[in-house]
């Protein structure tokens, strides 16, 4: 059996455990929503966007990237739980190529993430968001966000196989939360105190934020700065960076189980 082949295999296991047990899913898509509303309408009035225009329009490309990266959580879970389990172990025993098991968790989440991608679309269209970009910008834009959260898969599935248990959700949220807000995902870094406001700049969900925002044609809350003037290039450059560092690492993490 084909490596590939066996990967469909495995994605579609994992498809069918939401299939039966869907509540995680939408657990996950409705925080998010959850979120869009409460930073959109509780907190938005408040809030201004450098170069103006709408808030909700500058949210909602955040709260998509913002998604892309928080799904990191789920799959450092599952990971965790498959090995913590001995089902990783039952696939290493099996005639199918090692990167049969990370290549059906990648199909799986991927699966999930573009189904939250767009929910959170449809949501933004019936509060009042739109595109004003043409159809190939706002298509780009969409694999700008998919990209980044298949560079986030790696560093879930590296996470999950290295720490065993609920410390990989641990490790993950310590790691998500505080990177996921010091980011320009729900407001513009030229708003922040400076040192901050550069962190910020150069977080690479910052970067996917700011790109999915001018792809789309909502306001980047951006006036001037390298992020300004390159975040497309960002945005495909720093996941691939992301992904030539982890994806090795999560193949030698796999190798390790039994060690």
């Amino acid at each position: 059996m084909t490596t590939m082949r066996a990967g469909w295999i495995l994605t579609r296991r994992e498809l069918a455990h939401w299939r039966r047990e869907p509540w995680g899913p939408i657990f996950g898509l409705m925080f998010s929503i959850m979120l869009l509303l409460v930073f959109g309408f509780l907190f938005g009035g408040a809030i201004n966007v450098p170069g103006g225009g709408d808030y909700i329009a500058f949210l909602l490309p955040g709260m998509m990237a913002l998604s892309m990266m928080f799904g990191v959580e789920t799959t450092a879970t599952k990971m965790a739980a498959d090995a913590g389990k001995g089902i990783t172990d039952r696939f290493r025993s099996m005639p199918i190529g090692s990167a049969s098991v990370a290549l059906g968790r990648v199909g799986a989440d991927m699966t999930n993430s573009a189904a939250e991608l767009a929910v959170l679309i449809v949501g933004g269209l019936a509060i009042g968001w739109r595109i004003t970009s043409d159809p190939g910008s706002a298509a780009l834009a969409v694999l700008l966000l998919l990209l980044l959260r298949f560079s986030m898969l790696w560093i879930g599935i590296f996470v999950g196989l290295s720490v065993r248990g609920g410390g990989a959700t641990a490790a993950v949220q310590v790691l998500v939360w505080p990177i996921g807000f010091l980011s320009t995902a729900i407001v513009s870094a030229e708003t922040m105190p400076a040192w901050l406001g550069a962190v910020a700049a150069w977080n690479p969900l910052s970067a996917t934020a700011t790109a999915a925002r001018e792809l789309f044609g909502n306001p980047t809350g951006m006036t001037g700065g390298v992020l300004a003037e390159h975040a497309v290039w960002l945005a495909l450059g720093w996941p691939l960076v992301i992904a030539a560092i982890f994806i090795p690492l999560s193949a030698r993490a796999y190798r390790r189980l039994r060690d």
